[in-house]
């Protein structure tokens, strides 16, 4: 009998390799139906984004007219392949057939587009390889392959593969090593050192493990060989783990984790374990330097620059915390939580996807800074959302987009993917999202895991299974590292669970098993401290209920840039009041009681500042008396 694995694996598929080198697998398409905070944004983004076939046209547009890109050296190349990942993402959330109808459509319109020479691309052939280029070739690489992997259709899929090959092919003739007459993976642009145009890895791997011709493969190692970047080997550096990535000789950070989930695919088809290795460890450096209280990264701009730290700059003015940042940095974890299986890893995303992410959703319909349905940079200070359109670039009669906006969706789809995936040993649970699961346990019999819950905006979480005959599987549930008391029960009966860690119940399960798992909720601050920075030096702090941070916003009446201090108890607890009928949508609507006055209303971050003006004004870290 096919195990679940092995269906998620099998031959020709971009997953085959990983059945040797990962833990963790995400589960068929359809396997999932939830309800909640999550599937309402990633439904929200379909209606206003994913569905809309006009914009899709616009995008093959550009690839039509094929040298759009010329003037600028820009990158409307990128648009069509990011967003056709974040789809494919959403679509195996949601099943949603206008979804895949409007995805085919414009997969086989691209298709037409197709030059002579075998390129998709947005630079004509005089232009070509400097810029933007061959990072926008990237994604379309990246857009059809994963397009695949959810396509029904063979034919179709017969269609794709020779054509990306062709594309793929059309670049390896001009890139390569100088002594065959090539130029340079990164040396061809003089944009960060060739850090864009290296992190074609990805999907050259994905490439070679999808047609097994030994030339991607060889390709691939030749970006290896050249470290991501002429200024200095970052996979080495990454290695060696000597300095942090803000430090390295380019710290462009989309564009360098984007190399870095190319390595990790690299690992796993040569099982090069120094590869697997250095990404860990760049990983563990990101989340300890450079990640924020919201769980993103960047306070000038999109660099990697000791944002743990910068955050807390008195001083510090301007866009920063960018969408595409958010959501790399999650895809990375996403890939690293698979190899893994370290709950760390989803830790992290759930940060990033409860606060950055959902917070940059233009769920008000905003129609200034371009009205994208993403906004591209979050405040952590008091200030405000909306500020500048990321990625921005003209196109004909007037339209613009920007690549936030395209990106956008990856950072939704994945957590769906997520929430419960397969092991060899049984499922296990990441995010708790309302609804059921329906997949196969290890030993081939059906399996329907259903999920009772509000979180993250409360604490319990009730599942139940149900199946025909009694077996002995593994369930895990994870238990965030933020949550400090926690209760576990299977059928009434305590399970011990330790914070930061899976509980891994390893039993013989039965049709109508029950589990109740609360998790800790107390409202506790985040103190400058915590890293690495002073009180004294930064007035500030924040505060976070589960994975929620709080957030002051103008809307509550609250004049956001005021200081403040919250009445703790014995534990360093604020013990709030939840309020209800919040004057705007929110997940949670709280009363901070504070030492001498007035409670302060708090939402949490990612429904705070929804106007993208003053009226909204917010802030993660407030003023503190």
């Amino acid at each position: 009998m096919e195990t679940l694995l092995q269906k998620i694996c099998h031959k020709g598929s971009a997953w085959a390799p990983r059945i040797n080198t990962d833990r963790l697998f995400p589960l068929p398409s359809g396997s999932v139906s939830s309800t909640g905070y999550l599937m309402d944004a990633i439904e929200y983004v379909e209606k206003i984004q994913l569905l809309d076939s006009d914009l899709w046209a616009l995008f093959v547009s550009q690839f039509r007219q094929g040298n759009v890109d010329d003037h600028d050296k820009g990158w409307r190349g990128e648009y069509w392949g990011k967003m056709m990942r974040g789809a494919c993402f959403c679509y195996q959330c949601t099943g949603d057939e206008k979804l895949y109808a409007a995805m085919e459509a414009t997969v086989r319109d691209m298709l037409s587009v197709q030059g002579a020479d075998g390129r998709f691309s947005t630079y004509s052939v005089e232009k070509q390889l400097d810029g933007w280029d061959i990072w926008s070739r990237k994604y379309i690489l990246l857009g059809m392959q994963y397009f695949m992997e959810i396509c029904p259709d063979e034919d179709l899929k017969k269609q794709i593969l020779p054509a990306i090959c062709r594309h793929a092919d059309a670049l390896m003739d001009k890139i390569g090593p100088e002594e065959e007459g090539k130029k340079e993976i990164n040396k061809a642009t003089n944009f960060w050192y060739g850090l864009n145009s290296s992190s074609v890895l990805e999907p050259f791997v994905r490439l070679y493990t999808l047609t097994k011709e030994q030339k991607y493969l060889d390709f691939a190692a030749y970006i290896v060989s050249r470290g991501g970047c002429d200024a200095g080997n970052i996979f080495e550096l990454a290695l060696a783990d000597e300095i942090a990535p803000y430090e390295y000789p380019v710290t462009k950070a989309y564009e360098m984790m984007s190399c870095f989930e190319g390595l990790l695919e690299y690992y796993r088809v040569t099982g090069i374990e120094k590869w697997k290795e250095a990404v860990i460890k760049f990983a563990h450096r990101v989340a300890k330097t450079d990640i924020t209280v919201i769980g993103c990264a960047g306070c000038t701009h999109e660099l990697f620059d000791h944002s743990g730290v910068r955050q807390l700059d008195i001083e510090e003015k301007g866009i920063m915390q960018e969408t595409c940042v958010t959501v790399t940095w999650m895809k990375l974890c996403w890939q690293l939580l698979c190899i893994t299986g370290d709950s760390f890893f989803a830790d992290e995303m759930e940060k990033s996807l409860y606060n950055a992410m959902l917070g940059a959703i233009n769920t008000n319909g905003n129609k200034h800074n371009g009205g994208l349905p993403f906004d591209s940079y979050s405040p952590l200070l008091p200030g405000i959302r909306g500020r500048k359109m990321g990625g921005y670039k003209e196109m004909e009669n007037g339209t613009y987009y920007g690549c936030c906006a395209c990106i956008g969706a990856a950072g939704l789809g994945l957590p769906g993917l997520s929430a419960v995936m397969a092991a060899k040993d049984g499922l296990y649970a990441n995010f708790y999202l309302n609804g059921a699961v329906s997949t196969l346990t290890p030993a081939g019999q059906e399996i329907i895991l259903t999920t009772e819950t509000a979180y993250p905006a409360e604490n319990t979480v009730k599942m139940a299974l149900k199946l025909e005959k009694a077996e002995a599987f593994t369930l895990a549930l994870r238990i965030p590292a933020w949550s400090k008391e926690n209760h576990l029960s299977v059928n009434g009966e305590c399970v011990s669970c330790q914070a930061g860690a899976y509980a891994a119940i390893a039993r013989e399960w039965k049709d109508g098993d029950e589990i109740l798992l609360t998790l800790d909720f107390a409202i506790r601050p985040i103190l400058p401290e915590d890293y690495g920075v002073s009180s004294a030096q930064a007035p500030y702090m924040a505060l976070r209920r589960g994975p929620l941070v709080l957030s002051r916003d103008a809307r509550l009446n609250d004049d956001v840039d005021s200081h403040i201090l919250p009445k703790f108890n014995e534990k360093g607890e604020v013990e709030a009041e939840i309020l209800q009928n919040p004057p705007f949508p929110a997940m949670i609507y709280l009363a901070i009681p504070q030492a001498d006055g007035p409670a302060i209303p708090m939402v949490d971050y990612s429904s705070a500042g929804k106007t993208w003006a003053e009226d909204s004004r917010m802030c993660a870290w407030f003023w503190k008396k």
